[in-house]
């Protein structure tokens, strides 16, 4: 089996990507799902954050207010930067080790499978060394905004302001570039982009064969 990360930064397009490597036959999962799932009532990690940052990141019926968490470890001021890595390390290792575990039972399903863990912050997390190949997709600043401005439904100038906060926790995608095994442009069309992903899944694909 090939264990595979797709990362870059934040509205790069890296869930396009990896919609487009599924549809080719790789098995993926989201650090983002297994984080949200692992942030649900009961769960240890629910618990622990809910002790760091507070009651008030809760919704009424207990479960966590996301876009509030963001805001209280994104928010302005000269802590910001310790309360990202104050929840950064409640949430990675247990992320980090779930998506170890999920690996570990495809491998054991297929010998010969491609799994993906797609993740903004495999680099920043130190899990560079629990895959075998990184996968990075860029794209433009402008771009970056523009999607997440679509995606959040907010106005361009807000989305810059955003983007360029949550950024400040992530690589640049020139740090991200220089640990990559492949490179995905997704500056262009959609055409473009999938095309460079068959490229890189026949790779993948091969080296996965040997295995």
């Amino acid at each position: 089996m090939l264990k595979v990360g797709l990362t870059g930064g934040m509205a790069s397009g890296k869930s396009v990507v990896g919609e487009m490597f599924v549809a080719l036959g790789a098995h993926l999962v989201q650090a983002d799902r297994i984080a949200h799932s692992l942030m649900q009532p009961g769960e240890a990690v629910y618990n622990d954050v809910v002790r760091r940052f507070g009651r008030e990141i809760l919704n009424p019926d207990t479960t966590i207010n996301r876009a509030r968490l963001a805001e209280t470890a994104f928010g302005s001021g000269g802590a910001r930067a310790s309360r990202i890595q104050e929840l950064n390390r409640i949430v990675h290792p247990a992320v980090i080790r779930t998506q170890d575990e999920w690996m570990h039972e495809i491998g054991r399903q297929d010998p010969h499978a491609v799994a993906i863990v797609e993740a903004a912050l495999i680099l920043e997390a130190g899990a560079r060394d629990h895959f075998d190949r990184i996968v990075v997709v860029t794209c433009g600043e402008e771009q970056r905004a523009a999607r997440f401005a679509a995606r959040q439904k907010i106005d361009l100038e807000s989305a810059r302001k955003e983007v360029t906060r949550r950024m400040a926790a992530q690589l640049p995608d020139e740090e991200k570039i220089k640990a990559a095994s492949f490179v995905i442009d997704n500056c262009g069309s959609l055409q473009n982009t999938r095309e460079q992903v068959q490229r890189v899944w026949e790779n993948l694909r091969a080296e996965a064969e040997k295995s």
